[in-house]
């Protein structure tokens, strides 16, 4: 079965050799999501709290272009730049998944791109 890419305005561009997402065999791959205001090039402000929430924002905006949602998300990885930082993090990740949360894999990273506290990449079955 071919891979198809998925684009989208509502989370941001990728600036890379990459792709916002990947759909192959009824899954959909997600990038990495850095906490980017789609649309700029600016991280969201306000600590890891409201950089989490923009992260699933965008993760969410990309699942959705391919016809898919957070409800359908079987795993994640969660790469924070302070490990400190992980019950601050899990407060807003856990409200993206009050039923049935996906499989996680959760490390500190030795730096994030452009500065990032946060990046999360996610896998999700296809349909909403």
């Amino acid at each position: 079965m071919p891979k198809q890419v998925i684009s989208t305005g509502k989370a941001p561009g990728a600036v890379g050799a990459y792709s916002q997402g990947i759909i192959v065999n009824g899954f959909v791959f997600t990038a990495g999501q850095i906490p980017l205001i789609p649309g700029t090039t600016d991280l969201r402000e306000g600590g890891i709290q409201a950089q989490t929430r923009q992260v699933m924002n965008n993760i969410s905006a990309v699942l959705e272009a391919a016809g898919s949602g957070m409800r359908k998300v079987v795993k994640t990885t969660v790469f924070l730049a302070d490990i400190n930082d992980f019950a601050e993090f899990n407060a807003i990740y856990g409200s993206y998944f009050p039923e049935d949360p996906p499989a996680r894999t959760t490390v500190q990273a030795g730096a994030l791109p452009a500065g990032a506290l946060i990046e999360i990449e996610a896998v999700a079955l296809l349909g909403s």
